[in-house]
């Protein structure tokens, strides 16, 4: 399992610079920003530091338009148009895909048409509908489009890695996967590990924040049965940190990776 970090929680006054902190800090790879990445000149120098660096680029985060599932088409389209754009770049930069939520909460006017549905049937209807065309143009530009179930204060949809993992069984997906947040599943799982274990290898990456929403070792998370749940279904991608820091970043973002490699040493010596 590789450790990854957002990059705007690096110091530096341009990418390389913050990469090579990644590197100093004893971070294994990098989740770039997707709204950096619509900037050509931007993106290509993010190629250019990766390809000069041993941290990898793990993941793409932002810069979608999360309305896949609005009740306005037009709304859809720019969805869909800017996950595309960012599946591509993805593929470019050797990323294993750009993460996305169907729509947040304060955007979601999805009717309720009770008796016919409710508002949270008709919500994944058409998401169903949406990931099968996403699964296709994920599998076109050969990278993963990763779904992220966010807590309910965040999303009154899709809230749960069960209800990700439905749905992606359902159309028979190749290309899209689980993207599982540690802060969320904290708030809406009952047992972490249990939901790790349900979905089982639809898990493709995985986002770190400790019970504060600060970095890991920060709160009262137990990520040593999170990660025994992650290692035993065969997880081998990337972790990163999308969080606060509780102090100077170039304090508190080494000692969390230090803290995670001890968890993780832990889960290894069972």
């Amino acid at each position: 399992m590789l450790i990854s970090c957002q990059e705007g929680l690096f110091p530096g006054r341009d990418f390389a610079e913050k990469l090579h902190h990644a590197q100093v800090y004893g971070f294994d790879a990098v989740e770039l920003n997707g709204g950096a990445l619509e900037d050509a000149g931007s993106r290509a120098e993010r190629k250019r530091a990766l390809a000069d660096s041993p941290v990898r680029a793990s993941s793409i985060c932002g810069g979608i338009h999360a309305h896949f599932i609005d009740t306005d088409p037009s709304e859809r389209t720019k969805a869909r148009d800017s996950l595309r754009r960012q599946l591509a770049y993805a593929s470019e930069l050797g990323a294993a895909g750009p993460i996305f939520v169907p729509i947040f909460a304060r955007a979601n006017r999805m009717p309720d048409l009770r008796p016919f549905r409710s508002r949270w049937e008709l919500c994944r209807a058409l998401c169903v509908e949406q990931l099968r065309q996403i699964d296709a143009d994920a599998r076109e530009a050969g990278a993963l489009a990763l779904i992220e179930p966010l807590n309910r204060y965040e999303a009154d949809f899709l809230n749960r890695l069960e209800q990700a993992k439905d749905m992606i069984e359902e159309i028979g997906a190749s290309h899209v996967r689980i993207m599982a947040d540690f802060f969320h599943m904290h708030i809406e799982e009952p047992n972490i590990p249990a939901a790790i274990a349900a979905a089982g290898p639809l898990i493709a990456h995985v986002h770190l924040a400790d019970s504060t929403r600060r970095q890991p070792g920060s709160g009262s998370m137990d990520f040593v049965s999170g990660f025994r749940a992650l290692r035993k279904i065969g997880f081998t991608g990337a972790m990163a940190f999308e969080c606060g820091l509780t102090g100077p970043r170039e304090e508190v973002l080494p000692a969390s990776v230090a803290y995670l490699r001890r968890c993780l040493a832990e889960v290894g010596t069972e």
